[in-house]
């Protein structure tokens, strides 16, 4: 017996028990509202999704070809048409996420207006947009119920036993809009209590992954930018305790942590890390400082000295007061930060890289496996990339390395339109293409994410929409540019009431009023013109 049968039976009982004053409520309706309303809360999110996640993981260690995808959303209705998208095109959301980019919080959700990504937004901000991401997706799910709901009333009433029974699947095996999401919590927006605090906030909004960074909570900047400045490890792995005990505390036993590492681009550390013995987390640390040697005599007041191998050194200090690293290191501080992560109990890794070369990200990779065989990790393909600039140069680069002719290109120059149809633009387009498939199976990247394309997306329409509509194309430039393209590609949304919950408020009145409800989809109402 599907659930759905056993919902209108338990409320089928319930009404006789309460006798002539339920004579009104039809149990079919309670169940489909129950069908609609599958998760009452943000908790029942978490623990579904996490879930799910753990069962990807696993599924991807045996097939690097199962990795999974996300696109960044920053509002709920772009989560919800990514969704309702995914499912009209690929039949399933399978291994299909949602991600929240702290990026786009900053620069599109602060009550304070644009701001850089430099966690100076409200931290509760991010814990609205998860809940507001999963209230959309809920609707996305009763709103597709409902029009599977009144084709069964249809089927019914034509008497259409085999057309019912057919429709009847269907809402006995649907399948929800609610995925994973994989949610950003910055460096925590202050101490390991902080973070605890904030991410208790975010699970029960329904984040069952949290991402966060071994950045300086006060000093964090954007992974792609200049400035970072990264925390010795016993903070950072803190912080890491403070998100696996949220989890715990609210019962999302199987939460997953995502531990971002910054350091092949950070050249910056606020503090030395402390050293309890040699060979330890702070003492590899500290290795990595820019030092010079000094005699006792040559030291200043204010000077911070380390012992190290019988020696006197001093960290090179700026006027910031900020320690900086040797330059070429972040390749090694990247990966003991990987392997110190999965220590501390981090379930997934994220390592942030100046360019995206499949190459780079497996050579790193490789030195974690060889301590956790495991390890995986989730990769942004950032739109801070050029993508097509390097990937035509790295295929110039190939094609120079095997002394193929390019004396037609122009390394420096390889963005050029004039190349857009040439033998390298197609070569490396393809390498793009293949990118992903490319880097699960050569560094074992569970997780492909992009983690402002909706951002960039919204930018790039209403551009077109505005040059078209406040030139000479005028109404054309709408009804040729987005109307008439909803319609031939059936977005659903072209129907932007339906989409906005007048059928399902219709439906309800019926439950509520019977044939005294006053309803909106009536024969008057314009959108039937759309079919």
């Amino acid at each position: 017996m599907s659930t759905f049968q056993k919902d209108i039976d338990a409320a089928a009982t319930l009404k006789e028990k309460n006798g002539p004053s339920w004579d009104a409520i039809n149990p079919e309706a309670v169940a489909r509202m129950r069908a609609q309303n599958k998760f009452k809360t943000g908790l029942d999110i978490a623990k579904y999704t996490a879930g799910i996640m753990r069962r990807d993981m696993a599924e991807f260690d045996k097939d690097k070809t199962k990795y999974t995808q996300s696109l960044g959303c920053w509002h709920g209705f772009v989560g919800q048409q990514k969704l309702i998208s995914i499912k009209k095109h690929f039949g399933t959301t399978e291994r299909k996420y949602l991600y929240l980019s702290g990026w786009m919080v900053a620069a599109l959700r602060s009550e304070f207006g644009p701001l850089p990504d430099q966690s100076m937004h409200e931290k509760t901000a991010v814990a609205s947009l998860v809940e507001e991401l999963y209230t959309f997706l809920r609707q996305a799910d009763a709103r597709e119920l409902g029009g599977l709901f009144r084709e069964l009333d249809k089927a019914r009433e034509a008497g259409d036993s085999a057309k019912e029974a057919e429709i009847q699947k269907q809402i006995d095996n649907h399948e929800t809009h609610v995925v994973p999401i994989i949610a950003d919590i910055d460096a925590g927006f202050g101490n390991a209590e902080a973070t605890y605090l904030l991410a208790k906030k975010m699970i029960e909004a329904g984040a069952c992954a949290l991402q966060i960074e071994n950045q300086v909570a006060d000093e964090k900047q954007c992974g792609h930018q200049d400035g970072k400045v990264t925390v010795p490890h016993n903070d950072f792995h803190a912080k890491i305790r403070a998100l696996r005990y949220a989890f715990l505390e609210l019962g999302v036993d199987d939460g997953v942590i995502v531990a971002r590492t910054d350091s092949e681009g950070a050249g910056l550390t606020k503090e030395i890390a402390v050293v309890r013995e040699p060979g330890d987390q702070g003492d590899i640390y500290n290795s990595f400082l820019d030092v010079e040697e000094v005699a006792p005599e040559d030291t200043n007041p204010g000077d911070v000295l380390i012992s190290r191998d019988g020696k006197l050194v001093r960290p090179k200090r700026l006027a910031s007061g900020l320690y900086q690293f040797r330059q070429g290191t972040g390749h090694q501080r990247c990966v003991f930060d990987c392997i110190e992560a999965i220590n501390a109990g981090a379930d997934l890794l994220w390592i942030e890289t100046a360019v995206p070369t499949v190459y780079e990200i497996r050579d790193m990779m490789n030195e974690v496996r060889k301590v956790h065989p495991d390890a995986k990790l989730v990769y942004n393909n950032s739109p801070s990339f050029n993508w097509t600039l390097n990937f035509r140069q790295q295929v110039f680069d190939a094609w120079e390395k095997d002394g193929k002719d390019v004396s037609a290109y122009d390394r420096a120059d390889l963005m050029n339109a004039k190349y857009d149809d040439s033998e390298i633009s197609a070569e490396a387009d393809k390498w793009v293409r293949n990118f992903q498939a490319d880097c699960s199976r050569e560094a074992n990247v569970f997780h492909h994410l992009i983690t402002l394309p909706t951002y960039h997306t919204t930018a790039l329409s209403v551009d077109n929409l505005a040059k078209e509509y406040f030139g000479e194309a005028g109404m054309l430039g709408y009804v040729e540019g987005v109307q008439r393209k909803e319609i031939r590609q059936g977005i659903a949304c072209v129907k932007h009431q339906n989409m906005a919950g007048s059928d399902l408020g219709d439906d309800h009145k019926e439950y509520y009023a019977g044939e005294a409800a006053l309803k909106a989809g009536g024969a008057k109402n314009t959108s039937n013109q759309f079919g």
